[in-house]
């Protein structure tokens, strides 16, 4: 794999920091031709390794720079198709699924991949057993079998087999997911220290095929991908893609408008209504699968009385924060499953209403209300909703006092169940609505050392009953039984979970007009630039 030197690197971030300056008099600068600049939040990147990315930058980032055995049409996600695999046949009792890679592709390094590199990508996802293990690990496969349940039947072949016959779709939806991602195994293990399987490399590396290589990755400031000049497929027009971390809106329209930027991605409803018209810039925007939501931690004393929680889905004010600090950035939901999902609800029962909450909290015996804190990241709309939220809740007596911390520290803390209040935005890993229900409505450990730790269990909800209902959900063969079976599950999440979900994300990008070709997929991984083109 080439990489960047760290003087090559300072030199590209700092030509890329003098395109920020003011520009003089009525002339717009450009950024070059063959490049793409992105201004976003990225303070939420906490590796670089498949095995263990988990958040919404880096997964898009991975979608561009590294490939799965299969994919799906963004624009129908029902038509599933190989990428590294060229084929797959699954056998008659419905366990065990035979891939077939296809001849000739290369890794980045100029490696081939063979069926070894696929195999050791997914026992390497499961040894770690780091935060999106348990998308493999759902299938039955543990570090103590994988061994035996993926294995090398050929060069170009190998074997996948399950602990029990699943919802067809179900394994080749989660092979999308990032943990899926096909690493250089090569190049991994010339990095392997004390049996880490190149952890601490990879985490801050590169070891992928896709079309971009990943060249450099500074937390909290830049990303840099440049061109895979070993991808086997059609090279991209764009030689590199820069990220600069750039969280206020007010500046990204800036640099959008004086052209030091091709896209802005954090754009606030201000300053998307200001660009809508604006010479030489266009709104484009596609509706995602991610949710914002509330995490209430089941630890906490007061939170997990029944009442309370009931109390807090009325104490948001849904419809107003929906069209002031979110105006055409989110719609409301309700739901764990979003819309466009298999089984996906679309009812909103809960709105703005203090008086039936006040009622609530004194069942409880706290019409006096209580204290409670609230974890935010410090990205301005966040800040902005959880003022918002504080407010309202503030008006039933419950005082609110908000912590705010960048993605890493917001997220680690919530992962390690230590708030109270996290409030987050959450993204499918895969189109299958187990995706969702194996996070929110699925729990199956809540001690502390428990090998899988989804959103339920983050917020210390025991539910064994309906874990095991979504287990039931994800080997249902029928269609519309299985439906039917999630639509329930989301109801019952919705009058008695530890979640108060609010809205189903819209992604908005502010562009310059001569970018052409960038795809927003509904997850963020399938958000492409790989066909980005410039008219000039």
């Amino acid at each position: 794999m080439q990489t960047m030197t760290r003087s090559g690197a300072l030199a590209a971030v700092t030509a890329i920091g003098l395109m920020a300056a003011p520009v003089a008099g009525p002339a717009r600068a450009e950024t070059p031709a063959d490049t793409l600049i992105q201004a976003w939040a990225i303070d939420d990147v906490i590796s670089l390794d498949p095995a263990e990315v988990f958040e919404f930058t880096a997964s898009e980032v991975l979608g561009n720079s590294y490939q799965g055995l299969v994919g799906y049409d963004v624009n129908d996600v029902s038509d599933i198709f190989g990428v590294i695999a060229e084929s797959w046949e699954v056998s008659e009792d419905g366990k065990t699924f035979t891939f077939t890679i296809r001849p000739d592709l290369e890794f980045a390094s100029g490696n081939p991949i063979t069926a070894e590199d696929a195999v050791f990508t997914l026992q390497r996802a499961v040894k770690l057993d780091l935060s999106p293990a348990f998308i493999l690990t759902q299938f039955g496969l543990t570090a103590d079998n994988v061994d035996e349940m993926v294995r090398q039947t050929g060069d170009m072949t190998f074997e996948l087999e399950m602990d029990q016959a699943y919802a067809p779709t179900l394994l080749l939806y989660c092979l999308t997911a990032t943990v899926g991602f096909v690493v250089d195994k090569q190049l991994v293990m010339e990095h392997e220290e004390d049996g880490d399987f190149g952890y601490n490399w990879l985490k801050t590396n590169y070891a992928g095929s896709g079309e971009y290589t990943i060249r450099d990755w500074r937390a909290n400031e830049v990303i840099v991908l440049e061109r895979n000049e070993n991808f086997s497929g059609e090279a991209p027009e764009m030689a590199r893609v820069i990220y600069r971390h750039i969280p206020e809106a007010a500046t990204q329209r800036l640099l959008l408008e004086q052209g030091d930027i091709d896209i802005a991605r954090g754009l606030g409803a201000e300053e998307i209504s200001a660009l809508e018209g604006e010479e030489g810039i266009r709104i484009e925007n596609g509706i995602k699968g991610s949710l914002y939501y509330l995490g209430l931690n089941q630890q906490n004393e007061y939170l997990a009385m029944p009442e309370v929680r009931e109390a807090m889905k009325h104490l948001v004010d849904y419809g107003t924060i929906a069209d002031t600090i979110m105006s055409g950035k989110v719609q409301v939901h309700q739901a764990f499953l979003p819309e466009g999902f298999l089984g996906a609800v679309n009812e909103t029962p809960f709105e703005l209403d203090v008086e039936r909450a006040r009622e609530l909290l004194a069942e409880a015996g706290l019409a006096d209300g209580f204290d409670v804190t609230m974890d935010t990241r410090n990205t301005p709309e966040i800040t902005s909703m959880a003022q918002a939220i504080q407010q309202t809740m503030g008006e039933a007596g419950i005082r609110m006092e908000l912590i705010p911390g960048d993605g890493q520290q917001t997220l680690t803390k919530y992962r390690a169940r230590n708030h109270d209040i996290y409030i987050g935005r959450w993204g499918p890993d895969y189109q299958d609505p187990n995706t969702n229900a194996a996070t929110f409505a699925y729990n199956p450990d809540n001690s502390d050392d428990a090998a899988e730790k989804p959103l339920a269990w983050r917020n210390a909800w025991e539910i064994p009953e309906l874990s095991d209902r979504t287990v039931a959900a994800s080997l249902e063969r029928d269609t519309e039984a299985r439906a039917a079976t999630y639509e329930a599950l989301q109801r019952e999440v919705m009058e008695t979970g530890p979640f108060v979900i609010m809205f189903q994300e819209i992604e908005v990008f502010g562009m310059r007009d001569d970018v052409e070709g960038y795809v927003i997929g509904p997850s963020f991984n399938d958000n492409s630039f790989v066909e980005v083109t410039k008219t000039r």
